[in-house]
């Protein structure tokens, strides 16, 4: 894989009116492929917390992780760094879109009866941990819990077909060499770039 792709930070705006923002998080089974909006799908699944209950958890989005995208005008990463996704976690339940879950990224595809219930950002000093079993991820990383009423969709979670959470948005596009990033930050995605590629 070419470590030598530009890479963008997609960040949103601070007015809560305009288009960019995560309007739906989709269960998949793979990476999601490029729409009109862009879809994203987390490298780690999520876990079943109570089957009975039909209660799931994982990272909805993680820090600074680079995410490869292939477009109508080339191959590219994408970033998003730990503000954004505080951001992004905040609009979305204020905008109400808790119970906005579908299945592939299709959006007619609507889990009926479910709802994300709970939320939190990952924030180590503010006791704010991730699962256990998530344990490695950075602070910044965006968790979220749904509430799956639907049969059908629970019967594929349980038998692996769906294993993650991944969001969908619209976001602003800021090339990473015209934000001058901070050197951690850029040294750690560099890393990330360069295991992706082995």
């Amino acid at each position: 894989m070419n470590t030598q792709l530009p890479i963008y930070q997609l960040t949103i705006s601070d007015n809560n009116d305009d288009d960019s923002e995560v309007d739906f998080v989709s269960l998949v089974d793979r990476p999601a492929i490029q729409r009109n909006f862009l879809s994203f799908s987390e490298h780690q699944a999520f876990s079943i917390d109570n089957e009975d209950e039909r209660i799931v958890t994982g990272p909805a989005m993680i820090p600074d992780a680079p995410i490869y995208r292939r477009d109508e005008s080339g191959e590219f990463y994408v970033v998003f760094d730990a503000d954004t996704i505080n951001k992004i976690a905040i609009r979305f339940f204020k905008k109400g879109y808790q119970a906005n879950i579908n299945t592939m990224h299709e959006r007619n595809a609507i889990v009926a009866n479910s709802v994300f219930y709970e939320s939190w950002v990952v924030d180590r000093e503010k006791g704010k941990m991730p699962l256990a079993a998530f344990k490695d991820v950075p602070d910044g990383t965006w968790f979220l819990t749904a509430k799956i009423n639907n049969d059908e969709t629970w019967q594929k979670i349980k038998s692996g077909e769906y294993r993650g959470f991944s969001v969908e948005g619209l976001f602003d596009y800021t090339p990473v060499a015209d934000i001058d990033p901070d050197e951690a930050v850029m040294k750690e995605i560099t890393k990330i770039l360069k295991k992706v590629g082995k």
